[in-house]
């Protein structure tokens, strides 16, 4: 049996000219890390139509959070993801955090983006090889839950989540961001019967805050 489940990303479509963006919009990436998972897509469709090779093409969109048991969750050292870095600060580990642009088209003026908890991210991995075993057919599916939060709503939701506020500073555009990307997910529930479980900023804010404190009681 020939299956094959790849996780790739949102940045494959760039800055997309609609939001929400659908599977079939342009892929045009803007960044270095997004080009090789496109060009690994393209190749997984060639496979696919010369070999056979059944597969699902998982385009992720911000996943964030941690599990919900305190088991896991995002341990990587000087983390650039947003709730990460807001979590950090939060609880003292920085001393302060910066966003980047707030000129964007977007009602605040800062990027918005669409936040998957990390563990609906693996039921929809554990759904997609079920789909596959079935008999199912190759699909690109974006994995998000159709709405975005912008960068300042983000940061106020960690404030008010973990009762501390912290200094944030301001600084110029990164060169690639995106203004908004937002996930068209419909086809992601209709392949695979997916339903979120965890679709609530606050909870995948409180359970990040959960798994930073576990990791400043282990290093203390």
């Amino acid at each position: 049996m020939r299956l094959f489940i790849f996780s790739s990303t949102a940045a494959v479509y760039g800055n997309p000219a609609r939001v929400p963006v659908r599977g079939e919009d342009p892929t045009v990436p803007t960044w270095l890390y997004s080009s090789p998972k496109l060009m690994t897509e393209i190749m997984l469709r060639d496979a696919g139509t010369a070999h056979g090779l059944r597969h699902m093409i998982l385009r992720y969109f911000n996943v964030a959070g941690a599990d919900p048991l305190g088991r896991t969750g995002q341990s990587t050292k000087a983390a650039t993801h947003l709730i990460k870095v807001a979590v950090e600060t939060a609880l003292g580990s920085r001393p302060k955090m910066a966003v980047f642009g707030t000129d964007y088209p977007t009602p605040d003026g800062t990027c918005i983006r669409d936040y998957i908890h990390v563990s609906d991210l693996v039921r929809v991995h554990s759904e997609a090889l079920a789909c596959l075993r079935a008999g199912g057919t190759s699909a690109t599916l974006n994995c998000g839950y159709g709405h975005g939060f912008s960068v300042l709503e983000v940061i106020e939701t960690v404030k008010r989540v973990a009762g501390v506020d912290f200094e944030v500073e301001f600084a110029g555009r990164r060169d690639g961001d995106p203004a908004q990307i937002v996930a068209a997910c419909d086809r992601v529930r209709s392949t695979l019967g997916w339903q979120p479980q965890f679709d609530d900023l606050q909870a995948i804010v409180a359970h990040a805050l959960a798994w930073e404190r576990k990791l400043m009681a282990r290093s203390g």
